[in-house]
């Protein structure tokens, strides 16, 4: 079993606190976070970013080894993933994860690097993970 961490000290009241969010490889050390940067686009990081970030890294490197299988290698991956939070009641929700792929594989068409993306994207564990609708745009540069 695999266990990675992230962890996360915060002072202060909701609106007006702050945070800091530091990652066990260190690559976030103590980035700053709050109301501001998640509901004003101050500078800093939130959640949501970070969940971004996880769900394109991880369908990224599972369909490459969807692609792999197959008998293809990527020659570039480029994914986004937009997460949208929106009010729910007196609070908010993750209501999807769009994920965006612009990918160069040679040999490949269209509709098989689909196929494989589309695989990819329902056996990625962020996607396993995010209790969303997620939506996948594809285009074979």
């Amino acid at each position: 079993m695999i266990k990675k961490s992230g962890s996360v000290v915060w002072t202060g009241a909701g609106k007006t606190g702050k945070g800091e969010i530091t990652t066990q490889s260190g690559v976030l050390q103590n980035a700053p976070y709050g109301f501001a940067t998640r509901f004003e686009d101050k500078p800093g990081t939130n959640p949501e970013e970070l969940i971004g970030a996880a769900h394109a890294s991880c369908f990224a490197m599972a369909l490459s080894f969807k692609l792999d299988e197959a008998g293809f290698k990527a020659q570039e991956l480029r994914t986004t993933a937009v997460v949208s939070l929106d009010k729910d009641g007196d609070g908010f929700k993750v209501t999807e994860s769009a994920l965006t792929l612009k990918g160069k594989v040679d040999g490949i068409t269209h509709e098989r690097f689909r196929e494989l993306a589309e695989t990819a994207k329902k056996g990625c564990p962020i996607s396993k993970l995010l209790n969303t609708t997620i939506t996948l745009n594809v285009e074979l540069q």
